[in-house]
């Protein structure tokens, strides 16, 4: 079978290490040492770098290494009118240095009064174009679910949403109106960041999950239905694929437990064409949750890991890839190769550098090669 349009045998979530002059920048931006625009200029320089070498290690899904973003999420969706930061977040997990993610609340009925994504998918796209090179711009956004799955009922203003399904309508729609902005503006490839569907795998998340939301069987379907809602309208040559992790901060996780508690909605009722799936350690389960994935899609499997610095056992991986195989219609048609999440979901970065980072990208790109030959793109 072939590819969905924007998908590679040898892939990648999306982030990667910020470089130095990006942190200090983005701190006196912070501190209003520097102006956005100035921001924005040493942005663009490290950006246009690290298109080059993601294309020098034989990457053709390019991202821009979400330079722009502090977090994964936080950066994209405090943009939706009636979406505020106020606070951190309260959680059982300790992350590591005791960073917590800002905490978002609904305020008032959720808008798009503009687009968020497409000025950076413009320059980044312009980048691959001056490097002459023939490879997908991949746009990473957060999952509309990002907006609800921490929350709670007292986190959303009553009066704007006395009731939650006009929130979940809205949710959608400013997603379908921003999917329609990147697609008029050329983007044809867009993933969806989701550690949600992921966190409900774990039994403690899950049940902290049904204090605050209800029965996670049902939540898992309504969130499905969200994100089928969301990308709708999506004309069908833009492809769409979804990310899954159980949480990526200075090489630190959160959650554990296989896919099997989602397995069927995932696979069977979520409409997206590709699933980009951690899976570098047991924490994520085995593969036979696979056995629910139609013949028709693909899974990216993250057997590699972006959390250590030490280089994978080629003939480790390519088992686990044969593996995985077994539980797939069409065997390794279905698959492809990444790391289980990106590098720097925050901007702090995982525990390597950015030599061993490339040493890896590259491994995966050789590894890719010797499993399904030389062109990545079929």
């Amino acid at each position: 079978m072939s590819l969905p349009n924007g998908v590679h045998r040898a892939d990648q979530v999306g982030s990667f290490l910020r470089p130095k002059a990006v942190l200090e920048a983005r701190q006196q931006a912070a501190e209003g040492q520097l102006e956005p625009e100035q921001l924005r200029e040493i942005e663009d320089q490290y950006i246009a770098d690290v298109v080059k070498k993601q294309l020098d290690a034989g990457l053709r899904s390019i991202t821009d290494g979400e330079f722009r973003r502090q977090w994964f999420h936080v950066d994209f969706l405090k943009h939706l009118y009636g979406v505020e930061l106020r606070g951190t977040m309260q959680s059982t997990n300790i992350s590591v240095g005791g960073t917590m993610p800002p905490r978002l609340v609904v305020v008032d009925k959720i808008g798009h009064p503009k687009s968020i994504q497409v000025d950076d998918f413009k320059y980044l796209e312009s980048q691959i174009a001056a490097a002459g090179a023939k490879a997908t711009t991949k746009v990473c956004i957060p999952s509309p679910t990002m907006v609800h799955f921490r929350n709670s009922r007292d986190t959303i203003d009553e009066k704007a949403y006395p009731t939650l399904d006009p929130f979940f309508e809205d949710l959608a729609r400013v997603y379908q109106e921003e999917l329609d902005d990147l697609y008029k503006a050329g983007a044809r490839f867009v993933q969806l960041d989701d550690t949600n569907l992921a966190y409900l795998c774990d039994p403690k998340m899950r049940a902290e999950a049904e204090q605050r939301h209800g029965d996670a069987n049902v939540l898992a379907r309504q969130y499905a239905a969200l994100i089928n809602e969301a990308i709708s309208k999506r004309p069908s040559d833009m492809t769409i694929g979804i990310h899954l992790c159980r949480g990526n901060h200075r090489s630190q996780w959160f959650a554990q437990g296989g896919y099997e508690p989602v397995a069927e909605v995932l696979f069977k009722d979520l409409n997206v064409d590709a699933y980009f799936l951690e899976y570098d350690d047991a924490r994520s389960g085995d593969f036979s949750p696979l056995r629910h994935l139609p013949e028709n899609k693909i899974v990216v499997l993250g057997v590699m890991t972006s959390k250590k610095a030490a280089l994978e056992d080629k003939a480790e991986i390519i088992k686990r890839l044969n593996e995985a195989a077994t539980f797939l219609p069409k065997g390794l048609k279905q698959l492809c190769l990444s790391h289980q999440c990106g590098f720097s979901s925050t901007s702090e970065g995982n525990d390597l550098s950015e030599d061993e980072q490339w040493a890896k990208v590259k491994l995966e790109v050789e590894i890719a090669k010797e499993v399904w030959g030389e062109d990545l793109s079929v």
